[in-house]
């Protein structure tokens, strides 16, 4: 049985860490509704760092594809552009495209 406070000490550093994760995706550009469960973030987190790892996997930089909020990306190669997540799109979906969006870049000759 866990005691009261390692509860709320638990609870307290899932918040933690979730908003840490929220404010990366973000950074990022990646639209979030503010509902998302814990999980989803970490699936969203996941789903971007096996993208980027692509990305660089073919050479790609991610100071240059993934610019600051409020600046366009100016991508190596259009495919280096993290995809975006719009208004209406669930968690499944997104990290689905994410998938099918880093499927494509390893579709792609490494930089020499």
């Amino acid at each position: 049985m866990t005691h009261p406070s390692e509860e709320s000490a638990g609870s307290a550093d899932v918040e933690r860490v979730s908003r840490e994760v929220s404010n990366r995706l973000e950074e990022l550009g990646i639209w979030l509704s503010g509902t998302e469960e814990p999980e989803e973030l970490v699936r969203i987190q996941e789903a971007v760092e096996r993208f980027e790892l692509a990305v660089e996997s073919r050479g790609g930089d991610l100071m240059v594809d993934e610019p600051p909020e409020g600046r366009r990306a100016q991508p190596d190669d259009p495919h280096f552009a993290l995809p975006r997540r719009s208004a209406d799109e669930s968690v499944d979906r997104f990290v689905d495209r994410l998938e099918r969006a880093r499927q494509d870049v390893l579709q792609l000759p490494p930089a020499q």
